[in-house]
């Protein structure tokens, strides 16, 4: 009879001890999916900066158009969901090319503030345009993607469907990225022109044409994070206001680094996760800015930023 007492607490706590190993688990593959979508999103961030210098505020918004495009094109037009999707990413490609064209373009030259204060201005207005569509702008909707409600059992794990075609379609897209920027002329003219954009110009580079694609790059790159993004949290207007914590994972992954914005991306979306379940209330909302301040306190130029000097 003791030797039965004996064992049963040292049972009961190697089963607390799993259950929560597998709650850490789950809550690491949540906050994963998650960072993946703050990633993207820094990616644009990223893109945009190199090219032109500038820090774009209307990629959430960017993001928030490109989840409306997908559905209107699935739930308007009757388009199957992969060619709504690629449809969805290349129209806002084209997109951003136009808006650089148009918008940007005309104000290069003038002092970084205006630039800003110019895409944070970008990001109001298209918000408001899709407030303004009828029965559209301001419900939420549901993407209907075909993946929605699966899920995969892997012993004691749950996995969501939806978050693993987050961290599957974001690390495609990243190799996708990898290559064109590693072996093709287009990227390799990009990381040139992003380095030196007037001994770019003077070797026959055609610069203003490569920030008008490094704009659309940055806009399709957003609409991939909208569709994925859509089916965890719905469709609706305010959605672009996860872009407010992009931002962070691009500062800490590095400002001018394309691989440090995903890590980045994924070192705030797997703290904030954590910091949900097991710190109290409210620190899930700061987690990401907390996040910054200790990286600009212990290494400022982020995780991969390059250290740069200015004589004076």
């Amino acid at each position: 009879m003791s030797k039965a007492l004996r064992v049963a607490p040292v049972r009961s706590a190697s089963v607390l001890f799993g259950r929560a190993r597998v709650q850490f688990v789950q809550l690491l593959i949540s906050g994963v999916s998650q960072g993946c979508i703050y990633g993207l999103i820094a990616l644009g961030f990223v893109l945009i900066y190199k090219a032109t210098e500038t820090v774009s505020f209307a990629q959430g918004e960017l993001m928030m158009l490109g989840a409306f495009c997908g559905l209107a094109l699935m739930t308007v037009l009757g388009f199957p969901f992969w060619v709504a999707v690629i449809a969805s990413i290349l129209a806002m490609g084209l997109f951003g090319t136009v808006l650089e064209r148009a918008v940007i373009r005309p104000i290069l030259g003038q002092p970084a503030f205006s630039i800003v204060m110019l895409t944070i201005g970008i990001g109001y207005v298209l918000r408001g345009l899709v407030t303004m569509i009828p029965n559209i702008g301001t419900e939420t909707h549901t993407l209907p993607v075909p993946y929605k409600d699966m899920s995969l059992r892997v012993g004691a794990l749950v996995l969501n469907a939806e978050q693993l075609v987050v961290i599957g379609a974001t690390a495609v897209l990243c190799l996708l990225l990898f290559a064109m920027f590693r072996y093709s002329k287009l990227g390799i003219a990009m990381q040139a022109s992003s380095q030196n954009q007037l001994a770019a110009y003077y070797m026959g580079i055609p610069v203003q044409r490569l920030n008008g694609l490094a704009w659309g790059l940055a806009a399709a790159v957003a609409a991939v994070a909208g569709l994925l993004l859509a089916p965890i949290t719905f469709v609706h207007a305010n959605m672009g206001m996860i872009g407010l914590k992009a931002f962070p994972a691009a500062v800490v992954g590095g400002f001018g680094s394309l691989p440090g914005a995903i890590v980045g991306g994924l070192v705030i979306g797997i703290v904030e996760s954590l910091s949900g379940f097991y710190l109290p209330d409210g620190f899930k909302d700061t987690a990401a800015y907390i996040v910054v301040l200790i990286m600009l306190m212990v290494k400022p130029n982020g995780l991969f930023g390059e250290k740069l000097r200015k004589k004076v």
